[in-house]
C-alpha cells in the first residue's frame, strides 16, 4: 500500500508541476478567435485571422552563373556593385515585408499561447479589396493578380518596379493539439515537437521578431515535472529492494 501511494504521489506532484491538476484533459470546444482586425498601416489591408504579412519583390537585374544577365523578381536586393553599368540594381527596397500577429487571441474564452499559432498557422495568400490604400500610394500601385504593381504595364516591368502580395494566417483544428494549462491554452508536448520538426525556416525577405526565450520559460515547468516523476520512481524502487 505504502508503494502505490508513493507512486500516487509522484503523479500528482508531475501534474502539479505542468499546471494542471490530476484530471481529465479539457478538450477544446468552440473556434479560436484572433481578436483585434489586423491591418498592414501603410496600405490599409486588413485581416480576421490571426496573422497579417506583406512580401514584397523587386524586378532587378541578375547575374547567372555563366556570365549571362536576365530581369527576375526577387525578395531581397541583388547586390549589383560589380555589374557593368547597363545592369545596376537600386541599392534598397522602397517599401520592405513585414508581418503582424494577432495581439490577444483565445479560444473558448482563454487566452491562446503566441506559440500556437507559429507553430501550426498556415500562411495564406488572400486578395485585399484596396478600399482603403492611401491616395499617395493609390498614384504608384495598381492592382496586379492578388496584389499590387507599381509597373506602368504589369506585363512589361522595368528594373526597380516593385510586386507586393499579401498573406494570412489561418489555424486547423485545434482539438487534440492543445491544452489547457494555469488558464491558457498552450500546445500538447507531442504536438510542439511534431511542429518543430516540420516548421520551415522563415522567409529571409519579412521581419519576423520572435523571441524564443518565451518558448524556453514555458518548458521549464514540463522538465520540472519530469525530474519530480523520475525521483518518485527511483524512490520506490529503493524502497521495494
Amino acid at each position: 500500500m505504502k508503494r502505490v501511494l508513493a507512486l500516487l504521489g509522484g503523479l500528482l506532484l508531475a501534474g502539479s508541476a505542468l499546471g494542471q491538476p490530476a484530471s481529465w484533459p479539457v478538450v477544446p470546444e468552440g473556434p479560436p478567435r484572433p481578436g483585434e482586425v489586423l491591418e498592414d498601416p501603410d496600405f490599409g489591408v486588413r485581416t480576421g485571422q490571426f496573422g497579417l504579412e506583406r512580401t514584397v519583390e523587386m524586378y532587378q537585374w541578375y547575374r547567372d552563373p555563366d556570365g549571362g544577365f536576365q530581369r527576375v523578381w526577387k525578395a531581397g536586393v541583388v547586390d549589383s556593385d560589380d555589374y557593368p553599368a547597363g545592369y545596376r540594381n537600386p541599392s534598397e527596397l522602397p517599401v520592405e515585408g513585414r508581418r503582424w500577429w494577432a495581439a490577444a487571441p483565445t479560444l473558448d474564452g482563454w487566452p491562446l499561447d503566441p506559440a500556437v499559432l507559429r507553430a501550426l498557422g498556415r500562411w495564406e495568400l488572400f486578395r485585399p479589396g484596396f478600399t482603403r490604400l492611401p491616395a499617395n500610394l493609390a498614384a504608384t500601385f495598381q492592382p496586379e493578380g492578388d496584389g499590387l504593381s507599381s509597373a506602368d504595364n504589369p506585363l512589361d516591368p522595368q528594373v526597380g518596379d516593385l510586386r507586393l502580395r499579401w498573406r494570412e494566417l489561418q489555424l486547423p483544428e485545434l482539438a487534440g493539439r492543445v491544452e489547457l494549462v494555469d488558464g491558457r491554452w498552450q500546445l500538447m508536448p507531442g504536438t510542439a515537437s511534431a511542429a518543430l520538426n516540420a516548421r520551415p525556416l522563415p522567409p529571409a525577405d519579412v521581419p519576423d521578431v520572435e523571441d524564443d526565450r518565451e518558448d524556453r520559460r514555458r518548458w521549464w515547468p514540463l522538465l520540472a515535472g519530469v525530474l519530480i516523476l523520475g525521483g518518485g520512481l527511483a524512490m520506490w524502487r529503493r524502497r521495494d529492494r
